[in-house]
Protein backbone atom coordinates (compact mmCIF):
# COMPACT_ATOMS: atom_id res chain seq x y z
CA UNK A 1 0.00 0.00 0.00
CA UNK A 2 1.28 3.44 -0.54
CA UNK A 3 2.01 5.67 2.22
CA UNK A 4 0.61 8.79 3.11
CA UNK A 5 3.00 9.84 4.91
CA UNK A 6 6.32 7.67 3.26
CA UNK A 7 8.43 10.18 5.18
CA UNK A 8 7.20 9.22 8.14
CA UNK A 9 9.15 6.63 10.85
CA UNK A 10 9.32 5.82 14.55
CA UNK A 11 10.02 8.90 16.14
CA UNK A 12 13.24 9.72 17.87
CA UNK A 13 11.73 9.92 21.19
CA UNK A 14 10.54 6.60 20.89
CA UNK A 15 14.08 5.46 19.38
CA UNK A 16 16.11 6.84 22.32
CA UNK A 17 13.73 5.80 25.06
CA UNK A 18 14.05 2.38 23.91
CA UNK A 19 18.00 2.86 23.74
CA UNK A 20 17.62 4.45 27.21
CA UNK A 21 15.91 1.08 28.69
CA UNK A 22 18.24 -0.87 26.50
CA UNK A 23 21.63 0.67 28.43
CA UNK A 24 19.35 1.65 31.68
CA UNK A 25 20.96 5.24 31.26
CA UNK A 26 19.78 7.80 32.60
CA UNK A 27 16.56 8.77 30.39
CA UNK A 28 16.79 12.85 29.76
CA UNK A 29 15.17 12.61 26.28
CA UNK A 30 11.77 11.79 26.02
CA UNK A 31 10.03 15.05 27.74
CA UNK A 32 7.82 13.52 30.62
CA UNK A 33 8.13 14.28 34.43
CA UNK A 34 9.71 11.10 36.39
CA UNK A 35 7.87 12.23 39.33
CA UNK A 36 4.10 11.37 39.69
CA UNK A 37 0.83 14.28 39.51
CA UNK A 38 -0.11 15.35 42.85
CA UNK A 39 -2.13 13.03 45.01
CA UNK A 40 -5.12 15.62 45.11
CA UNK A 41 -5.12 15.20 41.87
CA UNK A 42 -5.55 11.51 41.96
CA UNK A 43 -7.82 11.28 44.61
CA UNK A 44 -10.03 13.67 42.52
CA UNK A 45 -9.69 11.13 39.77
CA UNK A 46 -10.31 7.88 41.92
CA UNK A 47 -13.12 9.49 43.79
CA UNK A 48 -15.37 10.52 40.11
CA UNK A 49 -14.62 7.10 39.27
CA UNK A 50 -16.05 5.69 41.87
CA UNK A 51 -19.23 8.42 42.04
CA UNK A 52 -19.94 6.36 38.46
CA UNK A 53 -18.69 9.17 36.10
CA UNK A 54 -17.42 6.66 33.61
CA UNK A 55 -19.81 7.67 30.72
CA UNK A 56 -19.19 9.69 27.74
CA UNK A 57 -18.92 13.46 28.52
CA UNK A 58 -20.40 15.69 25.76
CA UNK A 59 -18.31 16.23 23.25
CA UNK A 60 -16.80 19.64 23.84
CA UNK A 61 -16.54 18.88 27.09
CA UNK A 62 -17.66 18.57 30.81
CA UNK A 63 -19.06 22.18 30.96
CA UNK A 64 -17.51 22.18 34.83
CA UNK A 65 -13.59 21.92 33.02
CA UNK A 66 -14.68 24.28 30.19
CA UNK A 67 -15.80 26.99 32.89
CA UNK A 68 -12.73 26.60 35.02
CA UNK A 69 -10.50 26.75 31.67
CA UNK A 70 -12.30 30.27 30.99
CA UNK A 71 -11.76 31.82 34.57
CA UNK A 72 -8.09 30.56 34.51
CA UNK A 73 -7.39 32.12 31.48
CA UNK A 74 -9.37 35.55 32.72
CA UNK A 75 -6.90 34.63 36.27
CA UNK A 76 -3.97 34.58 33.94
CA UNK A 77 -4.18 36.61 30.95
CA UNK A 78 -6.81 39.08 31.74
CA UNK A 79 -9.34 38.77 29.01
CA UNK A 80 -13.13 36.62 29.18
CA UNK A 81 -13.82 34.15 26.68
CA UNK A 82 -17.04 32.03 26.29
CA UNK A 83 -16.44 28.71 27.74
CA UNK A 84 -19.28 26.98 25.70
CA UNK A 85 -18.27 28.30 22.80
CA UNK A 86 -14.68 28.90 22.80
CA UNK A 87 -13.60 25.97 24.74
CA UNK A 88 -12.88 22.47 23.62
CA UNK A 89 -11.50 19.88 25.55
CA UNK A 90 -9.00 17.47 23.57
CA UNK A 91 -7.16 13.71 23.73
CA UNK A 92 -4.36 15.32 24.23
CA UNK A 93 -2.41 18.61 22.56
CA UNK A 94 -1.49 16.85 19.91
CA UNK A 95 -5.20 15.95 19.09
CA UNK A 96 -5.60 19.67 19.46
CA UNK A 97 -2.99 20.50 17.17
CA UNK A 98 -4.22 18.14 14.44
CA UNK A 99 -7.58 19.08 14.92
CA UNK A 100 -6.81 22.79 14.19
CA UNK A 101 -4.97 22.45 11.03
CA UNK A 102 -7.65 20.09 9.54
CA UNK A 103 -9.67 22.48 10.14
CA UNK A 104 -7.82 25.20 8.46
CA UNK A 105 -5.80 23.63 6.10
CA UNK A 106 -7.11 22.84 2.32
CA UNK A 107 -5.75 21.04 -0.99
CA UNK A 108 -2.49 23.18 -1.91
CA UNK A 109 -2.38 25.75 1.10
CA UNK A 110 0.71 26.17 2.63
CA UNK A 111 1.78 26.61 6.96
CA UNK A 112 4.94 28.38 7.87
CA UNK A 113 6.84 26.49 10.83
CA UNK A 114 9.63 27.43 12.74
CA UNK A 115 12.64 25.42 12.72
CA UNK A 116 13.25 23.37 15.46
CA UNK A 117 9.36 22.25 15.36
CA UNK A 118 7.56 19.90 17.32
CA UNK A 119 7.57 16.95 14.89
CA UNK A 120 3.78 16.48 14.52
CA UNK A 121 3.17 19.68 12.72
CA UNK A 122 4.50 18.99 9.30
CA UNK A 123 2.59 15.21 8.96
CA UNK A 124 -0.85 16.86 9.80
CA UNK A 125 -0.66 19.60 7.45
CA UNK A 126 0.42 17.19 4.76
CA UNK A 127 -2.80 14.82 5.47
CA UNK A 128 -4.94 17.71 5.33
CA UNK A 129 -3.13 18.07 1.41
CA UNK A 130 -1.21 21.23 2.49
CA UNK A 131 2.36 21.66 2.45
CA UNK A 132 4.40 23.17 5.33
CA UNK A 133 7.40 26.44 4.46
CA UNK A 134 10.21 25.81 7.17
CA UNK A 135 11.37 28.94 8.51
CA UNK A 136 14.85 27.84 10.36
CA UNK A 137 15.80 29.48 13.19
CA UNK A 138 19.70 29.60 14.43
CA UNK A 139 21.63 29.16 17.60
CA UNK A 140 21.99 29.78 20.05
CA UNK A 141 18.75 32.51 20.56
CA UNK A 142 17.02 31.39 17.94
CA UNK A 143 15.19 34.87 17.17
CA UNK A 144 12.63 34.53 14.34
CA UNK A 145 13.43 37.48 11.68
CA UNK A 146 9.49 38.80 11.05
CA UNK A 147 11.40 40.13 7.81
CA UNK A 148 12.04 36.63 6.12
CA UNK A 149 8.42 35.30 7.33
CA UNK A 150 6.89 38.07 5.44
CA UNK A 151 8.87 37.54 2.03
CA UNK A 152 7.88 33.65 2.83
CA UNK A 153 4.38 34.63 2.68
CA UNK A 154 2.85 34.15 -0.52
CA UNK A 155 -1.46 33.68 -1.96
CA UNK A 156 -1.23 30.26 -0.92
CA UNK A 157 -0.29 30.40 2.92
CA UNK A 158 -3.09 30.16 5.13
CA UNK A 159 -1.50 29.45 8.49
CA UNK A 160 1.16 30.40 10.62
CA UNK A 161 2.12 27.93 13.26
CA UNK A 162 3.87 29.11 16.45
CA UNK A 163 5.23 27.54 19.54
CA UNK A 164 5.90 29.07 23.07
CA UNK A 165 7.70 28.68 25.06
CA UNK A 166 9.40 26.78 22.64
CA UNK A 167 9.72 23.25 22.30
CA UNK A 168 13.18 22.25 21.59
CA UNK A 169 14.72 25.42 22.27
CA UNK A 170 13.25 26.54 25.48
CA UNK A 171 12.57 30.20 24.16
CA UNK A 172 9.95 32.31 24.35
CA UNK A 173 8.28 35.27 22.10
CA UNK A 174 8.53 38.30 23.28
CA UNK A 175 6.07 41.57 22.84
CA UNK A 176 7.92 42.90 19.43
CA UNK A 177 7.56 39.00 18.32
CA UNK A 178 3.93 39.47 18.81
CA UNK A 179 3.75 42.82 17.19
CA UNK A 180 4.77 41.52 13.99
CA UNK A 181 3.14 38.52 13.96
CA UNK A 182 -0.01 40.34 14.52
CA UNK A 183 0.88 42.91 11.11
CA UNK A 184 1.76 40.21 9.12
CA UNK A 185 -2.13 38.48 10.04
CA UNK A 186 -3.63 41.25 9.74
CA UNK A 187 -2.14 41.97 6.16
CA UNK A 188 -2.26 39.04 4.68
CA UNK A 189 -5.99 37.68 6.34
CA UNK A 190 -3.64 34.31 7.77
CA UNK A 191 -4.42 32.43 10.09
CA UNK A 192 -3.03 31.29 13.36
CA UNK A 193 -2.41 28.30 15.19
CA UNK A 194 -0.60 29.12 18.70
CA UNK A 195 1.01 26.13 20.59
CA UNK A 196 1.33 27.08 23.91
CA UNK A 197 1.17 23.65 25.96
CA UNK A 198 4.33 24.49 27.77
CA UNK A 199 1.95 28.29 28.93
CA UNK A 200 2.67 27.99 32.61
CA UNK A 201 6.64 27.24 32.83
CA UNK A 202 8.50 30.14 32.13
CA UNK A 203 11.52 31.71 34.38
CA UNK A 204 13.00 34.73 35.73
CA UNK A 205 9.75 36.62 36.78
CA UNK A 206 8.70 36.47 32.80
CA UNK A 207 4.94 36.67 32.16
CA UNK A 208 3.90 34.11 29.31
CA UNK A 209 2.81 36.23 26.47
CA UNK A 210 -0.16 34.44 25.50
CA UNK A 211 -2.35 35.30 22.08
CA UNK A 212 -4.63 35.26 24.24
CA UNK A 213 -3.32 38.60 25.85
CA UNK A 214 -4.25 40.05 22.35
CA UNK A 215 -7.91 40.60 20.94
CA UNK A 216 -6.89 41.00 17.60
CA UNK A 217 -4.56 37.90 17.57
CA UNK A 218 -7.02 35.59 19.34
CA UNK A 219 -9.52 36.61 16.88
CA UNK A 220 -7.60 34.93 14.23
CA UNK A 221 -6.13 31.88 16.41
CA UNK A 222 -6.69 28.56 17.76
CA UNK A 223 -4.82 28.22 20.72
CA UNK A 224 -3.54 24.87 22.24
CA UNK A 225 -2.58 23.71 25.80
CA UNK A 226 -1.99 20.68 27.76
CA UNK A 227 -3.44 19.61 31.35
CA UNK A 228 -0.38 16.99 30.85
CA UNK A 229 2.57 19.41 31.12
CA UNK A 230 0.93 21.17 33.44
CA UNK A 231 -0.71 18.79 36.31
CA UNK A 232 2.41 16.07 35.63
CA UNK A 233 -0.12 13.63 33.78
CA UNK A 234 1.31 13.19 30.46
CA UNK A 235 -0.64 9.87 29.97
CA UNK A 236 -3.76 10.68 30.87
CA UNK A 237 -3.46 12.95 27.20
CA UNK A 238 -6.00 15.90 28.28
CA UNK A 239 -5.71 19.20 26.61
CA UNK A 240 -8.02 21.87 25.12
CA UNK A 241 -8.62 24.54 22.43
CA UNK A 242 -9.64 27.71 22.66
CA UNK A 243 -10.90 29.69 19.45
CA UNK A 244 -13.28 32.42 18.72
CA UNK A 245 -16.85 30.88 17.96
CA UNK A 246 -17.04 30.77 14.48
CA UNK A 247 -13.24 28.63 14.45
CA UNK A 248 -14.84 26.72 17.39
CA UNK A 249 -17.76 25.36 14.99
CA UNK A 250 -14.97 23.92 12.17
CA UNK A 251 -12.67 22.82 14.89
CA UNK A 252 -15.67 20.86 16.60
CA UNK A 253 -17.10 19.30 13.41
CA UNK A 254 -13.71 17.27 12.97
CA UNK A 255 -13.15 16.76 16.83
CA UNK A 256 -16.31 14.81 16.80
CA UNK A 257 -14.86 12.34 14.52
CA UNK A 258 -11.18 12.18 15.66
CA UNK A 259 -12.04 11.53 19.53
CA UNK A 260 -15.46 12.02 20.09
CA UNK A 261 -15.24 13.06 23.62
CA UNK A 262 -12.17 12.79 26.64
CA UNK A 263 -11.92 11.17 29.90
CA UNK A 264 -14.43 12.11 31.78
CA UNK A 265 -13.31 11.09 35.24
CA UNK A 266 -10.00 13.21 34.63
CA UNK A 267 -12.39 16.14 33.74
CA UNK A 268 -13.52 16.19 36.41
CA UNK A 269 -10.49 15.98 38.39
CA UNK A 270 -8.66 18.86 36.50
CA UNK A 271 -11.91 21.16 37.54
CA UNK A 272 -11.58 20.28 41.03
CA UNK A 273 -7.60 21.22 40.49
CA UNK A 274 -8.09 24.37 38.83
CA UNK A 275 -10.73 25.43 40.98
CA UNK A 276 -9.10 24.17 44.82
CA UNK A 277 -5.58 24.68 44.15
CA UNK A 278 -4.51 27.34 41.99
CA UNK A 279 -1.45 27.54 43.73
CA UNK A 280 -0.11 24.84 41.54
CA UNK A 281 -0.87 26.90 38.57
CA UNK A 282 1.52 29.95 39.88
CA UNK A 283 3.88 28.08 40.75
CA UNK A 284 5.30 25.96 38.43
CA UNK A 285 7.63 28.00 37.17
CA UNK A 286 9.25 28.08 39.81
CA UNK A 287 9.56 24.73 40.09
CA UNK A 288 10.86 24.05 37.15
CA UNK A 289 13.66 26.93 37.49
CA UNK A 290 14.95 25.23 40.21
CA UNK A 291 15.53 22.36 38.49
CA UNK A 292 17.16 23.92 35.58
CA UNK A 293 18.88 25.80 38.29
CA UNK A 294 20.23 22.66 39.42
CA UNK A 295 21.33 20.91 36.49
CA UNK A 296 22.83 24.49 35.25
CA UNK A 297 24.77 24.59 37.94
CA UNK A 298 25.76 20.37 37.74
CA UNK A 299 27.12 20.85 34.34
CA UNK A 300 28.95 24.08 35.36
CA UNK A 301 32.09 22.36 35.04
CA UNK A 302 31.75 20.76 32.04
CA UNK A 303 32.79 21.13 28.09
CA UNK A 304 29.53 21.66 26.90
CA UNK A 305 28.48 25.29 26.00
CA UNK A 306 24.83 25.97 28.39
CA UNK A 307 22.29 27.86 26.16
CA UNK A 308 19.83 29.88 28.13
CA UNK A 309 16.47 28.17 28.69
CA UNK A 310 13.79 30.24 29.48
CA UNK A 311 10.74 28.27 29.31
CA UNK A 312 9.47 24.81 29.56
CA UNK A 313 11.31 22.29 30.91
CA UNK A 314 14.35 21.78 28.34
CA UNK A 315 18.05 22.97 28.01
CA UNK A 316 19.89 22.85 25.03
CA UNK A 317 23.72 22.22 25.29
CA UNK A 318 26.07 22.69 22.48
CA UNK A 319 28.73 19.65 22.45
CA UNK A 320 31.37 21.59 19.73
CA UNK A 321 34.25 21.34 22.18
CA UNK A 322 33.79 17.96 22.69
CA UNK A 323 33.00 15.97 19.36
CA UNK A 324 32.73 16.46 15.86
CA UNK A 325 30.39 13.96 15.11
CA UNK A 326 26.83 14.33 13.86
CA UNK A 327 24.65 15.26 16.71
CA UNK A 328 22.33 11.46 16.27
CA UNK A 329 25.31 9.79 16.36
CA UNK A 330 26.39 11.65 19.42
CA UNK A 331 22.85 11.08 21.53
CA UNK A 332 23.82 7.19 20.58
CA UNK A 333 27.25 7.14 22.29
CA UNK A 334 26.01 9.14 25.39
CA UNK A 335 23.39 6.47 25.73
CA UNK A 336 25.98 3.66 25.04
CA UNK A 337 29.05 5.14 26.47
CA UNK A 338 28.24 7.08 29.16
CA UNK A 339 24.94 6.08 30.31
CA UNK A 340 22.73 9.35 29.34
CA UNK A 341 19.51 9.67 26.99
CA UNK A 342 19.59 13.40 25.09
CA UNK A 343 17.80 14.16 21.92
CA UNK A 344 19.83 15.55 19.16
CA UNK A 345 18.30 18.39 17.52
CA UNK A 346 18.33 18.11 13.95
CA UNK A 347 15.41 15.71 14.12
CA UNK A 348 13.38 19.15 14.85
CA UNK A 349 14.71 20.26 11.59
CA UNK A 350 13.50 19.77 7.96
CA UNK A 351 17.30 20.58 6.87
CA UNK A 352 19.52 20.48 9.36
CA UNK A 353 22.27 22.69 9.56
CA UNK A 354 25.03 21.06 11.04
CA UNK A 355 24.70 22.30 14.67
CA UNK A 356 26.02 20.27 17.42
CA UNK A 357 23.45 20.49 20.07
CA UNK A 358 21.33 17.97 22.05
CA UNK A 359 18.01 18.87 23.99
CA UNK A 360 18.44 17.48 27.78
CA UNK A 361 14.72 17.47 29.91
CA UNK A 362 15.14 18.21 33.37
CA UNK A 363 11.26 17.52 34.41
CA UNK A 364 13.46 14.75 36.74
CA UNK A 365 14.15 14.14 40.40
CA UNK A 366 16.85 16.18 41.25
CA UNK A 367 18.80 12.88 41.53
CA UNK A 368 18.76 11.77 38.36
CA UNK A 369 19.66 15.36 37.32
CA UNK A 370 23.02 15.35 39.17
CA UNK A 371 23.32 11.73 38.61
CA UNK A 372 22.99 12.53 34.88
CA UNK A 373 25.14 15.59 34.89
CA UNK A 374 28.06 13.88 36.58
CA UNK A 375 28.28 11.44 33.88
CA UNK A 376 28.39 13.94 31.45
CA UNK A 377 30.85 16.34 32.89
CA UNK A 378 33.08 13.33 32.50
CA UNK A 379 33.53 14.06 28.79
Amino acid sequence: MESKLPDVGTSIFSTMTGLANEHGALNLSQGFPEFDTSSQLKHALSAHTLAGYNQYAPSPGLPVLQQEIAALVARRYQQDIDAAAQVTVTAGATEALFVAIQALVRKGDEVIVFDPAYDSYRPAVELAGGRTIHIPLCAPDYAIDWTQVSAAVTQKTRAIIINSPHNPSAKTLKQADLDALKALLNKHDIYLISDEVYEHITFDDAPHLSVLRDSELAARAFVVSSFGKTFHCTGWKMGYCIAPANLTVEFRKIHQFVNFSSFTPAQLALADMLRDAPEHVDELGLFYQQKRDVLVEALATSRFKILPSEGTYFLLLDYSDISDVDDVTFCQQLVEQIGVAAIPLSVFYDKPNGDRIIRLCFAKETETLIAAAEKLCQL
